[in-house]
This record gives structure tokens, sequence and C-alpha cells, in this order.
């Protein structure tokens, strides 16, 4: 349609709109676009294709076949509902390093190339400060706690004596791990806390379910590569999402990002008339799944809430990063031949 029509004013008089086509409901133009651009249906092997955000949107394919579906899952991915959580901006915590061995932290925050423990970084970020953390922040922070035995499969902290580390500080009935305090300064006191944890698992255990989902209906067990899309994918490290268990299990190396792959399908439809063609029969072609209504969603779900997974093995990733397996119980629980029993008294 014309520009005009949609009072667009500021673009040329004569300039006309084109609209990518939706897949389906809740996988839409923007999905459309980044099938454009990474073509999973050219792919000779199988390809799943994930773009994170609020609601992900993943496509599983090769040149046989195209699935799609819609995972929500949720905003903590971005830096909501988490306690020191914040968009990407300058000052906010972006990478987290954990040392195996002493349990202490270092950081890198946004607008300075340096870590936390080089030399010139309290000059180079005093212009920004530390402000908090954002997403990519928070899930290195998670799988990093996972790694250093901070953090146990089931997702609970341990306390200072449990993980020999005093920056496990108690919080209510659970535990916090302490990453930066300047409040003695005045500045903010960032901890990944239980809350958090609870987060960044909902929203992991929905995408990867999601995923799963589409493996179901393909009738597969593993995927060949992953390509982690759009502007917050773009920032991810493979590693830590695998041990996170966003994704499922796959060789590091065959682990990429895509970048704005929407953006980048979209300017594909700008300048080429015929890419538009292409992607109309495209999207007739992708098959979406529901997972909605999909009982094995939750079943997925419910299993995908263990770091990385309470069930499946993960070889690839065993193979590159042996996690601890240490188990905290701030219950008042303990084990017996296999079960959990209640102590008396």
């Amino acid at each position: 349609m014309a520009a005009s029509e949609l009072d667009l004013t500021a673009v040329n008089g004569s300039a006309r709109v084109y609209v990518l086509p939706c897949i389906a409901g809740h996988v839409g133009a923007d999905a459309a676009a980044v099938a454009l651009s990474e073509r999973p249906d050219l792919s000779d092997d199988l390809v799943l294709i994930v773009d994170v955000g609020t609601n992900a949107e993943l496509l599983l394919g090769n040149r046989d076949r195209v699935l799609a579906c819609s995972s929500p899952t949720g905003p903590a991915f971005e830096g909501a509902q988490i306690s020191s959580g914040q968009r990407a901006a300058p000052g906010a915590i972006e990478r987290v390093e954990i040392d195996p061995e002493t349990r202490e932290p270092r950081f890198r925050v946004i607008g300075c190339e340096l870590w936390s423990d080089e030399p010139g970084f309290a000059e180079a970020i005093a212009a920004t400060g530390i402000t908090g953390i954002c997403g990519s922040g928070i899930i290195e922070a998670v799988a990093e706690m996972r790694m250093a035995g901070l953090l146990d499969a089931s997702g609970l902290i341990g306390s200072a004596e449990q993980t020999g580390s005093t920056r496990c500080l108690p919080e209510g009935r659970t535990h916090a791990y302490l990453i930066h305090d300047a409040s003695a300064t005045g500045g903010p006191r960032i901890m990944v806390t239980q809350g958090d944890i609870r987060a960044i698992q909902l929203a992991k255990s929905a995408l990867y379910a999601g995923a799963r989902l589409l493996m179901d209906d393909m009738g597969v067990d593993r995927v060949d590569r992953v390509v982690l899309a759009g502007a917050f994918g773009a920032h991810i490290s493979p590693k830590h999402a695998m041990v996170l268990g966003m994704i499922p299990d796959a060789a590091l190396d065959k682990v990429t990002s895509a970048g704005n792959a929407a953006g980048h399908g979209a300017r594909i439809a700008l300048c080429n008339i015929a890419a538009r063609a292409e992607i109309e029969r495209l999207v007739r072609r992708i098959t979406k799944v529901e997972t909605a209504i999909e009982p094995r969603f939750q079943e997925h779900f419910v299993a995908a809430n263990a770091i990385p997974h309470k069930t499946a093995p993960f070889p690839e990733l065993a193979q590159v990063v042996p996690l601890p397996q240490v188990v905290f119980n701030t219950g008042g629980a303990e084990r017996e031949g296999g079960r959990r029993r209640r102590r008396r008294g």
C-alpha cells in the first residue's frame, strides 16, 4: 500500500509499504523475516532457530519440512523480574565469570571492555557506574553459579557453609549470591537471589519445552545445529545457554548467533521483490505447532526446570563442561535410600 495511507508523512510521498506475512497466531511477521533471512527450508542439516524474546519464536527444519511455534518465556531474559535487573544499557553487567576454586566473581559492564578485576576498571566505568544486571548477564551468572558448585541441579543456592563461599548470604529462608557490593558508598548491591533463579528457570524451561515439542513432531532427539536470533540472542554465550538448559544439547561449535535476523529479513524483503514472493510461498509450507494445547509441553517444561535438565543427558555439553554433582537442601529434609523423608522433631 502507499505510505500515505498509513500517514507516514516523513517519507517520500510516493513510497510504498510492504508488510511481511504472518505464519500463524503468535508466530508473526518477525518470524517470517527470520525464516527469509536464515532459510531453514534450504538447509541440508536439521537446524533449530530460536528468536529469543518475551515471547520466543522457534523454527525447526530442513529441506524436507519446517515447523514453527511460540513459547511464553516472559521478560526475565530481558532483565525484568530480576532483583537487580535492568535493560541492556551502559553500566549494566553483561558478562560474568566465577572462579570454580575461589568462587569469586568478575564481570564486565556495557560500555567498558575491561573486566572488573583488571587495572583501570574503576576509572573506565566512572562515568556510567555499575547500575544493575541485564539479560545476558543474569544468564551467565546463573550458569557460572552452576559450574562453580554454588547452585545445584534443582536450582537451589547453597549456604556459605555448603559452598565454602562467604558470598552466599542468607536471605530469609533461602540464600543469594553477591556479585557486587557498593552499598558503603551509596551504590547498588547486586545479588542473584533465589527468586531470580526461579524466574530464569521458568523462562528457560518454556524455551526448551517449545524446542522439544518441535523435535517430537519432527521425530528426532537431536538437532544438527542451533541458531540464536534476535538482538538479545546475539549477546548470549552458547556455552552458558547450554549449561542453563535453554536449548537442546548440541556441539558448541554448532551453536551460532544470527544477530538481528528479523531485521535482516525485513531488509531482504524491502530490497528484493522476488524475495517477497518467496516468503509468501514459504509461510504456507511452515507447519505451526500449538504449544498451548499440547500436553507434552507441560511434561517437557517440568523436566526442563532442572539445570540443565532432569532427564536429558546433554552428552555434548558434558565433554566441555563437567558440572559439579552438588545437592543443597534448605527445607529440613534429607536423603535416605534415594527418597526424601522429613526429619522428626
